[in-house]
């Protein structure tokens, strides 16, 4: 054994008389022995992975040593001593690792980090396989700490509807000294249709944060929506899940139709109904059209009438033709869509037998002509005659009639009873008018 060491301790010395012999290049330092070469060596960097620990997580340290002379020197037992930090394959460096000339030398070390939070400075050492010759020793700064990063909603609407779009934006801060990867936003929610369905953000760096915005349109009523947030750091996968509540409601914003300043005619067996729409809400409404429902029939030629936009605080006019047996109750359908192409619809129901301005409660009214006469009227409590005077196609004191001739046929009471009460005063001032002549004779 004393022989087979004392040659081995021959061939070594032969491996380093080769080396120094041959020529050198690079930046090289030029030795003479294999003392001066294992004194040479130095820990020119390391790396961490990931770069800030969490408490008792996994991550890798990766030490450089850097020979800068011409010589080849062989280094052992490299290890990393303190008590929060604990190597997991100290196995792997039970051989010699050689390093040539002007190469560098990597040691990774598997560790997991004990808490508390703090900077620890374990010791990196590592001896070279030369007699006499001193270890290699330097300080890592690997840091510890349990702060996490902030997932959370940054906007989103008061309420949700059913079939209405709406924009939701998920923040992500990463509060921490060091970046995080493969960060990604997952989306989830039953009969809920998502745009993005998955968003992949890659890097987040420290002290950075960025916003996501997903599209959300809830098809049924569902309690919540969660956003599961993934990263890694290093190679220890980081999970976290944000909860919105899904509240159904009422759009603060929304367009709101209101009609109003109503007027029915009658035109042979058909009415028409004329009127205002008016946009009370909030935002615009688009591709607007209007027609009516049972129990009445729409037919032509306004059997739909088509708005187009209207704008919030804004109108127009509209006019509706239609059959019905029934005035006591003609519904009046208004659909529209939103700027994201969500379709809404709203139904007001007139009802025509009450009139405002008509004593009766109805109205009789007909088309310049037509010489047919109907039944017609308008919403009482926000619906206002048109003009806000007498009933269209009538006479005057809310009287009228299916022709200019009937229409004067009401008034034969009143003009018969003028020409009585006339002819009276006329008789009674000409009785006084004779007893006055006979007193004075």
């Amino acid at each position: 054994m004393k022989a087979l060491a004392g040659l081995s301790g021959i061939i070594l010395l032969l491996l380093f008389a080769a080396t120094v012999s041959a020529a050198t290049t690079g930046s090289t330092t030029t030795v003479s022995n294999p003392q001066d070469a294992a004194s040479s060596m130095y820990i020119s960097s390391y790396d961490l992975d990931p770069q800030v620990f969490y408490p008792y997580e996994t991550g890798t340290v990766t030490v450089h040593v850097t020979n800068p002379s011409n010589a080849s020197v062989g280094l052992s037992t490299p290890d990393l001593i303190d008590p929060h930090i604990h190597i997991l394959n100290q196995g792997a460096f039970s051989t010699m690792t050689m390093v040539g000339p002007g190469a560098t030398a990597d040691f990774p070390f598997i560790v997991t980090a004990d808490p508390p939070d703090g900077t620890y400075l374990p010791l990196f050492t590592v001896s070279p396989n030369v007699q006499g010759g001193s270890s290699i020793n330097g300080q890592i700064k690997i840091k510890v700490d349990s702060t996490d990063i902030r997932a959370g909603i940054a906007t989103k609407p008061d309420n949700f509807a059913v079939s209405r779009t709406d924009t939701v934006n998920v923040s992500i801060t990463n509060p921490r000294s060091g970046g995080i990867t493969n960060v990604q936003i997952v989306p989830e929610g039953s009969g809920v249709d998502f745009s993005p369905s998955v968003a992949w953000i890659g890097n987040l760096n420290a002290q950075s944060s960025v916003q996501v915005p997903f599209r959300v349109t809830p098809n049924q009523q569902e309690p919540n929506l969660t956003f599961q947030v993934t990263f890694s750091n290093g190679d220890n996968k980081h999970t976290q899940v944000i909860v919105l509540p899904l509240n159904i409601g009422v759009d603060k914003t929304a367009a709101v139709p209101v009609i109003n300043n109503i007027a029915v005619t009658t035109s042979g067996s058909s009415y028409q109904i004329t009127g205002d729409v008016n946009n009370a809400g909030v935002t615009d409404a688009k591709s607007m059209i209007l027609t009516v429902a049972a129990p009445a029939k729409a037919v032509e030629p306004y059997a739909q009438y088509s708005v187009g936009s209207l704008a919030s605080d804004d109108f127009s006019s509209f006019q509706l033709t239609f059959t019905s047996s029934d005035l006591s109750s003609v519904p009046v359908v208004i659909q529209w869509k939103d700027v994201d192409g969500n379709s809404f619809s709203t139904t007001t129901n007139l009802d025509l037998r009450t009139i405002s301005g008509s004593t009766s409660g109805t109205r009789t009214t007909s088309s310049a002509g037509s010489g047919t006469s109907g039944t017609a009227g308008a919403a009482a409590g926000g619906f206002a005659a048109r003009g806000g005077g007498a009933p269209a196609g009538g006479g005057i004191f809310g009287l009228g009639g299916s022709s200019r001739s009937g229409g004067l046929t009401a008034f034969y009471p009143v003009i018969a009873g003028g020409i009585i009460v006339i002819v009276a005063i006329v008789l009674y001032m000409k009785r006084k008018w004779i007893t006055a002549k006979l007193k004075k004779r």
